[in-house]
């Protein structure tokens, strides 16, 4: 008998949570999952998977990709869910995934409530009811997003307060949760923010007032009253001039209420910043803490806010810390790109990091890392890693090529079947669905192309087992190896660095 690798997938949404089905809660997915497999198979390994409070409406979900990742690795050739709806509910995803990918990866798919199994269809498409069903599941997510979008676009057109926190100055009213009152130890401390500019003082100098005398910085309010716990990277936390910025913009502070900024284009998508005049702003909405006058006043010193500027980014941002603050060092672009540490402006310390060429950087940390994986002897093993790499983008490039396949007979099918009918005359007018055939025609020649260069670097890998790794694929950092192998950098100068390695790569090192 054929042993399975299962992979028991658990889902709870935030949606979920808050309708308190008891019957969807991870406990009882749990059991009723271990029951099943208990009763259904004799030989098997069991590993679970959980998202907990991620919607079903896309992929972008922790234990769903790693569970994808073990299915493409060839670890798990069994899936077990509760209903169809906690693996996914975007109806043409799942459809993909039950009738094309997991096919043609031998993974057999069972939904316990919806009685499906993969083996009871193999050669054929699934019942009507299971179709059905799926596409039930996408309109109830989407109904369900709709009307908690439009349930808080109620709420902020009557000029309620629809935000989880309040921001810093205010306070939760305990009577009504959609009104502000005014918190005054936090309130003090925005007025001499906005007292200190109306004197000419920028917002990097009142930061750098604030650290000096030690005043306590919004996360420090919030965690002395229980809000929230979190830990400063440095010593303690500390003033910003982008933080003083942010309160000296802010028109919360003059009674108003400024909603709608930002929308989603769909579910779990990004914001989108909106033209002014769609926002929509409640006037007196609460009680001011700074006069009008004034905020006007600090607005016209301030200038307009300039627009936005899309600037490259480097791999090492997020990597990089000060010695001194333990501050991310931020990068700056140009003909000799550097990072250094914005935060030396405002804080009061007095070494931290001033500016470090970033291609010294990225060729130290890449000779450290060559030197350590060659003493640790895991250049073989990354050989062996870089073949597994590629012989996976080759099945998932086949896996695609079959549904793109697929579709373009489905097109063609679709194309015959309306020129017949039109030519019979049972339909007025031919529609022709060349357009989108050519399409996804030349998708799938792009994806052979792409597919002809993976196995072409696949069998050079293979054939070359005694390829020194540091001499070629090592030759250029980057992202991936970063973040496999390096948790952090401290950089006081270019000549002291300290590479803080992942476990995988034992001992650190210090230049």
């Amino acid at each position: 008998m054929k042993k399975y690798q299962i992979a028991m997938y658990i889902r709870l949404s935030k949606e979920d949570d808050k309708v308190k089905e008891e019957s969807n809660s991870i406990t009882m997915q749990r059991l009723l999952l271990q029951k099943y497999i208990a009763d259904n198979f004799a030989d098997y390994e069991l590993t679970e998977f959980c998202d907990d409070g991620y919607t079903g409406t896309n992929f972008e979900r922790p234990g769903m990709q790693e569970m994808l990742e073990r299915i493409k690795s060839s670890e798990i050739n069994c899936v077990v869910v509760k209903d169809f709806s906690r693996f996914a509910r975007d109806y043409i995803e799942l459809g993909s995934y039950l009738e094309q990918i997991f096919p043609f990866m031998g993974v057999r798919f069972i939904s316990v409530n919806d009685s499906y199994d993969s083996s009871n269809y193999q050669g054929s498409i699934a019942d009507i009811d299971v179709n059905f069903k799926n596409l039930l599941y996408d309109l109830y997510s989407k109904d369900l997003s709709e009307k908690v979008r439009s349930s808080l676009s109620i709420r902020k057109e009557k000029g309620q307060y629809v935000s989880a926190n309040s921001p810093f100055g205010y306070e939760k009213d305990p009577k009504d949760r959609h009104a502000l009152l005014v918190a005054e130890d936090e309130a003090e401390i925005v007025r001499q923010i906005f007292s200190l500019t109306v004197e000419g003082h920028t917002s990097i100098e009142i930061a750098r007032m604030f650290n000096e005398t030690g005043v306590k910085t919004p996360i420090e309010f919030k965690i002395a009253k229980g809000k929230t716990s979190r830990i400063p990277k440095g010593e303690r936390f500390l003033w910003s001039g982008s933080t003083i910025c942010q309160i000296l913009r802010n028109e919360i502070y003059i009674g108003n209420v400024v909603q709608k900024k930002y929308t989603k284009d769909f579910v779990g998508g990004r914001n989108r910043l909106n033209p002014q005049e769609d926002w929509l702003i409640t006037y007196n909405h609460h009680e001011p803490i700074i006069d009008k006058v004034v905020f006007d006043k600090v607005q016209e010193g301030r200038g307009k806010k300039r627009p936005l500027q899309h600037t490259p980014t480097h791999l090492l941002v997020g990597k990089l810390v000060c010695g001194c603050c333990k501050k991310n060092l931020r990068y700056r672009a140009g003909l000799n790109p550097y990072f250094s540490c914005y935060h030396r402006y405002s804080n009061t310390m007095e070494h931290c990091v001033q500016k470090v060429n970033a291609m010294f950087l990225e060729q130290y940390i890449l000779f450290m890392l060559q030197g350590k994986l060659q003493e640790n002897g895991e250049l073989e093993k990354l050989h062996m890693e870089e073949m597994h790499k590629l012989d996976k983008a080759i099945r998932e490039g086949k896996a695609k090529r079959q549904v793109l396949a697929a579709k373009i007979e489905k097109l063609k099918q679709h194309h015959f079947e309306n020129y017949q009918n039109y030519a019979n005359g049972t339909i007025n007018s031919f529609q022709s669905d060349e357009s989108v055939l050519k399409s996804v025609q030349k998708e799938l020649e792009s994806l052979n192309d792409s597919l002809r260069e993976l196995e072409t670097a696949y069998c050079d890998v293979k054939c070359d087992q005694n390829k020194q790794y540091v001499g070629s694929q090592f030759a250029v950092l980057s992202e991936e190896m970063i973040e496999h192998y390096i948790d952090k950098i401290e950089v006081y100068d270019e000549q002291h660095i300290e590479i803080q390695w992942k476990e995988n790569v034992r001992a650190s090192c210090v230049c």
